[in-house]
């Protein structure tokens, strides 16, 4: 009893040091005993010395051989500083003993090995008072696993089973426990399946025992993939074992700290409990005395970098650590506060390879529902049949066609139903296509739901429970669930029956969740309700309201059972119109946009069949809807009589398949003006067999179907995305060709190209989707295009233009001193004698200022290039000998116009300085107009783990900034003009906006983009047309100034001439107390990993969604910034009682504005080095400034949160010289440097004033 009080206490002990401070563990056991040179004799010992088996090697026979060795090593860590020291009981489970022919002895050396290690940290206690020390028993990974075969010939199947595991792990713990372990460590997971058996045995152990001790867990990542030996990444892993009751979850072995690091970071990031970490003393090299070659003074550096990262709660070594890395270790993290772990939102975590988080804003989850005997005839007979290879391969078209959970039902009467669920669920472990999405078990028989939740290695669903059997059945079922670590559907369905009524829907639902949360203890969020989809269209009246009453329950369980799931098998809702597919999907798609928009999280459905609901044929969707939602008696009837009108959807479907039996020339045309890439290998083949050679295919058909896209797009009868999409078949098509041509030594080479364009966007800048949206189009008409990429400096465009022998230049910018630089090099040109023409294109540019400020630096051809679809005829003009002189003509003969026009305006009449700060907008300053935020300083905001700073960063979600995006200015980005969402009648409008929506559903699901940012608030008075902001409260250091412009036009006397100074509260003269204003500043970024996925897209000759995810990005982050403005508003206090919808939002329908830097309202760029140097954003965010102001990357926002309630957007419009004089000093920047800046917004010659300089 007192050994049990004891070592209660040293628990509770453990707990509280763990708040307090880093605690430290030993280091590695083998590396320790190696350095003694045991023979096999030392290992046989006297009680061994017969054994039929060599011996040596097994370190765990050494606590009943060489005890003292044990103890002496333990001792020394101790001494080292190390505050767990684990018992060397490593492999001493029956399983990994049985190599050596000694699995009974299983118990009695955890027995030893626990009394060895609390012995000696008895010892060091009783010789230390005031000290605590503790004993960790240490249970490995054995050396089988459940989830891999070790037969290549059979994937299905495993040397070892979980009931095995079970028994062996069930086995070492209760010996652990009797040697006097303090806690249980198991570690070195390598297959997650092996580890949740061993979490499930130390959870019935401790049931059946009512002994309990904390559990610790470390995991290995293998190699720099960053998953584990059965394939899980690092979320996938922690989802897997989370539901467990554990001290700490780390990573320990396989890698050095240099390589472990990432993943370190990432666990500490998403685990909301203690984070432990033992990397190895760097990768193996046999040539140093440990066999490792991280010494104790450069691995303890590391470590203390992650400790001081805030990553680490308790920390040690592993392979190749000593007790000399322990003491270097244990003086480096002292004084280092422990992690702190995140307060993490709950939510529905699961996962396969990959994770998969359910969060309340999520869309959707498709389920797929073909991989069950029931519901699918070809699964069923292939199942029977024992033909599991194909079975296999419907599981892969699930995924492959969009579900993100795959549903696998064996119960049929003819099968060995365990048997089925066993084998297939070990052949898709085998597939990582396939097993990197959840699992849901599905079967009404307990026995095969425990068969196949004995198979995942992840965290899958359990369909289904309920309390048809009773509260008893139920609370027991969901309690071995929770224990084998999944989430569960429970149904609708009672002692009385399945509940049919909304009535009855809501009452089982509660009183289940009531008996789960309170009882079972199950958590809330891995609870998934089935309000049961019934069928409509019986013809039975009492069946009519099935469809509302599923909807009405779906809302009523999201509103009263706080973070509860809803789903459903949405098939069941159309079984009456069996036979007839096109009907049947028509109802599915409307069901679930209702049931959706109420709240339902996910379905079982089949994802490669399911109509989109706006494409739905307006009657058929209203025929539908009437019957889902009961909007008139006799809706079955009238969908019935429809539904025998209705084109069979195979039909369909061969109808489509027609083109593919035209001859191989019209297939690729079709293909190529479709932007079908689904046969395009097949079809290039052939018409390399047809012709002969690969050149002639290219020079052919292929050019020809390229044709065809050039003028229906120079037609518009095609739009840009179409154009992209084709340039990609194009791209493919060629790609299969290039093998072919460079064996033909004496053909090599493509037709000669057009032309070859070099394009770059300009210095200090980088923005180039369009540009890139240019180069493809131009791909596409038969000229080479050279694309230098962002950023780039004059003399490497000018030197690589003369290297490559260009023909023409195309330089592309966003941001206005891109403007400068774009004249620069065209000055460049001009020095260096260059005469290739130049083109200038990109969002600020325009005909005008390249007529005025570009055109006349350069003798040879400048043209502005206004969008995609003007480039081809432009380039055709400039390097077609016959068409470029008349064309040059009529350029010069419109910029000369231009020219004389833009002289006549050069000078508007504008207000002097002092009179339009006269005409200042006159705002009353009212104490409620001025609320303080929550806080001062700044915040940052990551979906990642890499930002960080010394204070905690908030996680985000990509997902979190989905509703916030505003579409409108993504089609612009396309060239197609319009409003969103009326756009989507425009049905290339609508193919683009979903090719948006699947590629940002893969961007959100990998997560391939990375979402960081920092904001803050700071005490602010405005002093004239600058805004100090202040150190603090007192306002009596000034922290940064912020300078502004005002707007000097003439106007009415009823308006105004605004200074974004003006929204800020002013600071009095002299001694008066300041009003306490505020002023805010953010930036924020969604494009970290846009290139490497860009990359990834151009590699598979992918333009089209290479340009789609910089577009998306840029979404991304301007959704961003509005979802960052809500939160501002809020903790600013003005916002909190916003009641505001998604569009209003995008409308800006709030109090409050965000200017930036750059933009009309504060045209001046260097504004942001002010901001970078008052947020620290480059540390904070690694958003990085260019010499011109541009951000990196290149989907960034930032800017200024300013709270007044008459605060709007404005443009300053013309400056004087008078104010741009006074701007200069206020910023104490050169004149010269500050009319640069502003130059396109002067009201005055600069070099008109030459030498008289202030």
């Amino acid at each position: 009893m007192a050994d049990e009080q004891n070592r209660t206490a040293r628990a509770q002990e453990l707990k509280r040091q763990l708040r307090e401070r880093i605690v430290l563990l030993d280091g590695a056991m083998g590396t320790m005993i190696q350095a003694h040179h045991l023979d096999e004799a030392a290992f046989r010992g006297e009680r061994f010395r017969d054994w039929p088996r060599d011996l040596k090697g097994n370190n765990d026979l050494l606590n009943l051989t060489q005890p003292r060795i044990i103890r002496a090593i333990h001792r020394q860590y101790l001494e080292a500083g190390a505050d767990i020291i684990e018992a060397n009981t490593f492999n001493s489970t029956a399983i990994s003993l049985a190599d050596y022919g000694l699995e009974e002895l299983a118990y009695e050396l955890n027995v030893a090995g626990g009394r060895l290690a609390r012995a000696e940290a008895d010892a060091v206690m009783a010789a230390h008072p005031g000290r605590v020390c503790w004993v960790a028993g240490a249970l490995g990974p054995t050396n089988k696993t459940a989830s891999l075969s070790p037969d290549v010939h059979n994937p299905a199947f495993r040397a070892i089973t979980f009931d095995q595991l079970v028994a062996a792990y069930t086995e070492q713990a209760r010996g652990l426990l009797a040697g006097g372990v303090d806690l249980l460590l198991l570690e070195t997971v390598f297959d997650s399946l092996n580890s949740k058996a061993a979490l499930f045995a130390i959870a019935q152990l401790f049931e059946e025992s009512g002994q309990r001790v904390p559990v610790m867990v470390s995991f290995t990542i293998t190699d720099l993939s960053g998953r584990t030996l059965s394939g899980q990444t690092v979320e996938a892993y922690w989802n897997s074992i989370a539901q467990h009751e554990l001290l700490s979850v780390g990573i320990n072995c396989a890698l050095g700290p240099r390589e472990m690091r990432p993943f370190i970071e990432e666990l500490a990031r998403i685990a909301n409990i203690c984070v432990s970490a033992y990397p190895n003393a760097g990768l193996p090299d046999p040539m140093q005395p440990t066999g490792f070659p991280e010494t104790p003074e450069t691995l303890a550096p590391q470590l203390r970098e992650w400790a001081a990262n805030g990553w680490l709660n308790l920390v040690g070594g592993c392979c190749g650590t000593t007790p000399a890395h322990i003491r270097a270790l244990a003086e480096a993290v002292r004084g280092l506060p422990p992690r702190v772990p995140p307060p993490i939102a709950p939510a529905t975590r699961l996962s396969g390879l990959e994770a998969l988080t359910i969060r309340p804003e999520a869309n959707f989850v498709n389920i797929g529902e073909r991989t069950n005997v029931t519901g699918s005839p070809r699964f069923a007979k292939l199942i029977l049949a024992g033909n599991y290879e194909a079975a296999v391969a419907i599981a892969r078209q699930q995924v492959e066609n969009g579900a993100q959970i795959i549903d696998v039902n064996m119960d049929e009467g003819m099968l060995d139903s365990e048997t089925a669920m066993t084998t297939f669920l070990n052949l898709v472990a085998a597939e990582p296509d396939i097993a990197r999405v959840p699992i849901m078990i599905d079967s009404s028989k307990w026995s095969v739901i425990e068969a196949g939740l004995k198979c995942l290695q992840g965290k899958g669903i359990v369909n289904s429970i309920s309390l048809k059997e009773g509260e008893a059945n139920l609370i027991g079922q969901a309690k071995r669930i929770r224990r084998y670590g999944a989430a569960v559907v429970v149904m609708a369905f009672d002692e009385r029956g399945q509940a049919d009524t909304f009535a009855r829907k809501i009452e089982v639902c509660e009183r289940s969740y009531r008996l789960l949360t309170q009882q079972a203890g199950f958590p809330p969020e891995d609870i998934i309700f089935d309000p049961n989809v019934l069928t409509l269209g019986t013809g039975i009246e009492e069946h009519n309201n099935y469809g509302v009453d599923f909807i009405r329950a779906t809302r009523w369980i999201k509103e009263h059972l706080p973070l509860a799931r809803v789903s459903g098998g949405i098939s069941n809702i159309s079984f009456s119109f069996r036979g007839n597919n096109a009907v049947r999907e028509a109802i599915h798609s409307a069901f679930l946009y209702h049931a959706i928009r109420a709240g339902l999280d996910m379905g079982i459905v089949n994802p490669g069949l399911l109509e989109v609901y706006e494409e739905i044929p307006q009657p058929l969707r209203e025929l539908v809807e009437d019957l889902i939602l009961n909007r008139r008696p006799d809706a079955t009837e009238r969908l019935v009589r429809f539904a025998e009108g209705v084109k069979p959807k195979d039909e369909t479907a061969a109808a489509e398949a027609e083109w593919r039996q035209g001859t191989v020339e019209q297939r690729l045309s079709h293909a190529l003006i479709k932007g079908i890439t689904d046969f395009i290998d097949a079809d290039t083949e052939e018409a390399r067999r047809k012709y002969g050679r690969p050149l002639q295919v290219i020079e052919g058909p292929l050019m020809q179907g390229m044709n065809v896209v050039g003028d229906l797009f120079g037609s518009g009868r095609m739009f840009l995305p179409q154009v992209v999409r084709s340039a990609r078949v194009m791209k493919k098509a060629v790609a299969y060709l290039l093998p072919f041509m460079e064996a033909e030594k004496a053909a090599a080479g493509a037709r000669p190209a057009q032309g070859r364009i070099l394009t770059a966007t300009v210095k200090g800048d980088v923005h180039d989707i369009g540009k890139n949206i240019v180069g493809v189009v131009l791909g596409c008409n038969n000229y080479e295009v050279i694309d230098l990429g962002v950023m780039v400096p004059a003399e490497k465009i000018l030197q690589s233009a003369r290297e490559l022998k260009a023909d023409l230049i195309g330089l592309s910018g966003l941001i206005t001193p891109s403007l400068d630089e774009m004249a620069h090099v065209a000055k460049e040109m001009e020095r260096l004698g260059f005469r290739l023409p130049l083109l200038i294109g990109g969002a600020t540019t325009s005909k005008i200022h390249t007529a005025v400020k570009i055109a006349p630096a350069y003798t040879g051809p400048v043209v502005h290039v206004l969008d995609a679809s003007r480039a081809v005829s432009v380039v055709n003009s400039l390097l077609d000998a016959r068409l470029k002189p008349a064309y040059l003509e009529g350029i010069q003969a419109d910029y000369d116009k231009l020219r004389a026009q833009h002289a006549g305006q050069m000078t508007k009449p504008l207000l002097s300085l002092d009179e339009a700060r006269r005409r200042r907008h006159p705002l009353e300053w009212r104490a409620g107009d001025l609320l303080r935020p929550a806080f001062t300083g700044w915040r940052v905001l990551a979906s990642d783990p890499a930002a960080r700073g010394p204070q905690p960063v908030s996680p985000i979600a990509l997902a979190d900034l989905v509703p916030f995006i505003d579409w409108s200015p993504f089609f612009h980005t396309w060239e197609l003009r319009g409003r969103y969402p009326e756009i989507l009648q425009n049905p290339e409008a609508k193919k683009l906006f979903d090719d948006a929506q699947a590629l940002l559903r893969e961007i959100l699901r990998r997560p391939a983009l990375v979402a960081r940012g920092v904001y803050g608030f700071f005490p602010a008075n405005a002093v004239g047309d600058d805004v100090e902001l202040y150190t603090d409260d007192s306002r009596t250091e000034v922290l940064a100034t912020f300078h502004f412009l005002r707007q000097q036009m003439d106007k009415p006397a009823s308006q105004f001439n605004h200074c974004l100074a003006d929204y800020i509260a002013p600071r009095p003269p002299e001694r008066g107390e300041p009003l306490p204003d505020y002023l805010g500043a953010f930036a924020v970024s969604a494009g970290f990993g846009t290139e490497a996925l860009c990359q990834e897209f151009e590699r598979a000759q992918d333009d089209y969604n290479s340009i789609m995810t910089k577009a998306l990005a840029d979404r991304l982050a301007e959704a961003f910034a509005e979802f960052l403005h809500q939160r501002v508003r809020q903790e600013w206090g003005y916002g909190r009682d916003e009641n505001l919808s998604y569009a209003d939002l995008i409308r800006e329908r709030y109090r409050g504005i965000r200017p930036a830097a750059g933009y009309p309202a504060c045209p001046d760029h260097t504004e942001k080095q002010t901001l970078w140097k008052l947020l620290d954003v480059e540390k904070n965010t690694g958003i990085k400034l260019t010499e011109s102001g541009a951000m990196w990357p290149g989907a960034s926002v930032s800017g200024l949160y300013f709270a007044h309630p008459e605060s709007k957007y404005f443009g300053v419009g013309k400056l004087g010289r008078d104010q741009v004089l006074d701007y200069h000093r206020r910023k104490q920047m050169e004149l010269a440097a500050v009319e640069r800046w502003l130059g396109p917004y002067l009201n005055y010659d600069p070099a008109a004033f030459g030498a008289a300089r202030p």
